[in-house]
């Protein structure tokens, strides 16, 4: 088994009295993609920039190849990659006049330097596009160029913190291709991510954080266990979802329905935990009928992420 190139034990950052992160523990083993997925404001962003050593830890302490954090600063910023949420390029500068300014950073300069960005532009498939200024390239496009600043000093560990935001179908696809291939060529990387199709495809671990605290960490097939061998049986409706703000009112409906472990609601759906679903499903139908509820479609699913998020803390995931 692969050693751990990261461990980070109860790390906690407060902000003016809130705790935005509160005892987060993990690891991150080399050559894997470990997610870590959860809804806007769980603390992904803040445990990121703690590991990268933009911001210190209220408390708690991580190591990253064998340096430490906090105390190490320079040494772990040597060896990890950076790309960040927000687009960090210089709009009127052209590509590689962004790549030249991040790669003299990282202390690189001359031929070597004219090589790498060569090399990162291919890779992320903007090398015809490197002469144009970054106020005319897409959102996507410059998504690619935050990956290929982060990529240029060929880190060991590369951190993607939300980076298929606001982007494209295709420019999404390309980046997640892009990050298998990064895997496939040994790199490490610690994405974030509240997408749970992402999290699905990419990971070899995920970690599911939710208001500052890390509730399940596994692979896919430990983290579905933990909600049995049900499925999800997603009720469609009509209209909003009747009663208090959670849709308890609806919930309450099908409290004690046969082969019904769970429910919530969301919007314009019901999403039911069932042992069954297509025993469980007549039933279901036949409760919101008589509730007044206009059912317009059903999905019927296998145990996903989603399902375990909403396990865990009876939420859907982008609440």
């Amino acid at each position: 088994m692969p050693e751990p190139i990261l461990i980070a034990k109860e790390l906690r950052k407060s902000f003016n009295g809130h705790e935005a992160v509160k005892g987060v523990s993990f690891s991150v083993l080399r050559g894997e993609i470990f997610s870590l997925l959860g809804p806007n404001g769980a603390g992904k962003t803040t445990t990121i920039n703690m590991l990268s050593c933009l911001i210190e830890p209220t408390s708690g302490t991580a190591t990253i190849d064998g340096h430490a954090i906090p105390g190490d600063t320079l040494a772990v910023r040597r060896v990890i990659g950076v790309v960040p949420q927000e687009i960090a390029l210089y709009d009127a500068l052209s590509a590689r006049r962004n790549l030249e300014f991040w790669g003299r950073l990282y202390d690189m300069g001359g031929a070597t330097l004219d090589r790498r960005i060569d090399e990162v532009l291919e890779q992320v498939g903007l090398a015809d596009r490197a002469k144009d200024k970054i106020k005319t390239y897409s959102g996507g496009m410059k998504r690619r160029i935050n990956i290929a600043a982060g990529l240029l000093h060929r880190p060991r560990l590369l951190f993607m913190d939300e980076p298929t935001v606001g982007i494209d179908p295709q420019s999404r696809r390309r980046i997640l291709d892009m990050v298998k291939e990064l895997r496939d060529q040994g790199m490490t990387i610690l994405y974030t991510t509240h997408y749970m199709e992402e999290a699905e495809e990419l990971s070899d671990r995920v970690g599911i954080i939710d208001q500052g605290r890390l509730i399940a960490l596994g692979t896919q097939a430990e983290l579905t266990k933990l909600v049995g061998e049900g499925e999800t049986l997603r009720l469609h409706l009509a209209d909003e979802v009747a009663g208090v703000p959670d849709g308890g009112g609806a919930i309450d409906l099908f409290d004690g329905s046969p082969g019904v472990t769970g429910a919530t609601a969301l919007d314009h759906q019901i999403v039911l935990n069932v042992i069954d679903a297509g025993e469980a499903l007549p039933g279901v139908v036949a409760r919101a009928n008589d509730a007044g509820l206009r059912v317009q479609s059903v999905d019927i699913r296998e145990p996903n992420l989603e399902a375990v998020f909403l396990h865990l803390t009876g939420r859907g995931l982008r609440d």
